[in-house]
């Protein structure tokens, strides 16, 4: 608890324009005793703190300079965080008194967990990775309270996880992950520890295979959206850069001449590719998106193959049948996201190219 009477003391004084000696003559002491207050060298007796707060018109908390501590969890998390942001060590010594006040609440003891696991993974200390692995155990017990949907069991084991694999527990950790790998969450954590804690690199094959086919698909979906969100702003450049790129990263997935899924999925990207570029004035290069489109739509819907062994792809520990979820063939996808993106010009030019050809 910081305290700042002699900064008060003095700022008071000097507020009211008062000399030490008419100060020390008004509370009946010494100027030397009103030096050593304002010095911080003594402290005054408790009748003449109330004394002194009386004669300015304060409170004794407001002349000790005692601010309230603001112990609801969420400001203690707050603090947390801000201790955790600079490396303040602090933090594990807020931990502890946090958990001691309230040693049943899921949310603290959970955050708790997470700086002991943060310090830990910084200083390489054994003991702070211990109680990490502590509270986060005890979180668990406390589940049953969480509201936050990005936290589970699932989660939580994870992090326990990665705690055991900065203890030096290697296969400890990689089988934890394993037993909480529902959809994929672990794979590619579980992979990468297999190639570079362990050089397993044929174990750890499939579940980076797994773990690249996720998250390139997480990243169709947020590339799409976002190339939206920024058309809607009219920043068509930056949206149009943003497709290109993924298009390009897309393409190495593909194998050979023959339509794969991959293809359908950049088929669908060109398709916003062409709205943005309706948006713009541009329908010359909107048709050439969309002519694109089409010669894909029909090469892929001629010999549809929606197996994850028909595209370019690393070795799977399963079969996967991949789905963009728009449609069951490649055109119904295409009218699909035409139908979503409500622009009669795109409509306009799809169906022209479709007539024609």
């Amino acid at each position: 608890m910081e305290l700042s009477l002699a900064e008060n003391i003095r700022a008071f004084r000097k507020e009211w324009r008062l000399t030490q000696e008419q100060f020390a003559e008004a509370m009946g002491v010494t100027v030397g005793s009103v030096y050593k207050w304002e010095t911080g060298q003594t402290v005054p007796e408790l009748s003449m703190l109330v004394k002194i707060a009386d004669f300015f018109d304060s409170s004794v908390d407001v002349l000790l300079g005692y601010r309230v501590k603001d112990n609801r969890i969420s400001a203690i998390e707050e603090r947390l965080m801000d201790c955790c942001r600079v490396r303040d060590p602090e933090a594990l010594n807020e931990a502890e008194k946090a958990i001691k006040k309230y040693p049943n609440s899921f949310e603290l003891v959970h955050a708790c967990a997470q700086v002991y696991a943060f310090f830990g993974v910084g200083s390489k200390n054994l003991a702070e990775s211990k109680r990490a692995l502590e509270l986060f155990e005890q979180a668990k017990l406390l589940i049953s309270q969480n509201r936050d949907p990005e936290i589970s069991e699932q989660t939580i084991n994870g992090e326990i996880a990665s705690t055991w694999m900065l203890l030096g527990e290697r296969e400890k950790s990689i089988e934890l992950l394993k037993k909480n790998n529902a959809g994929g969450l672990y794979s590619d954590n579980i992979g990468l520890m297999l190639t570079l804690e362990l050089k397993r690199h044929e174990e750890a094959e499939p579940f980076l295979a797994e773990a690249l086919l996720l998250n390139t698909m997480g990243l169709v979906d947020a590339v799409a959206g976002y190339a939206l969100v920024l058309s809607a702003r009219k920043d068509y450049a930056t949206a149009r850069q943003m497709l290109s790129r993924l298009i390009s990263y897309l393409g190495p997935f593909k194998e050979g001449e023959r339509a794969d899924f991959f293809d359908k999925i950049i088929a669908s990207m060109n398709t916003v590719m062409a709205h943005i570029y309706t948006l713009e004035g541009r329908p010359e290069e909107a048709a050439a998106c969309l002519r694109a489109v089409l010669a894909t739509v029909r090469q892929f819907d001629a010999a549809p193959d929606y197996g994850i062994r028909s595209t370019r792809s690393p070795a799977f520990h399963r079969e996967l049948i991949l789905s963009d979820g728009l449609g069951a063939t490649a055109a119904d996808s295409i009218e699909t996201i035409l139908s979503l993106l409500e622009n009669p010009e795109l409509i306009r030019i799809w169906k022209e190219l479709n007539n024609d050809a």
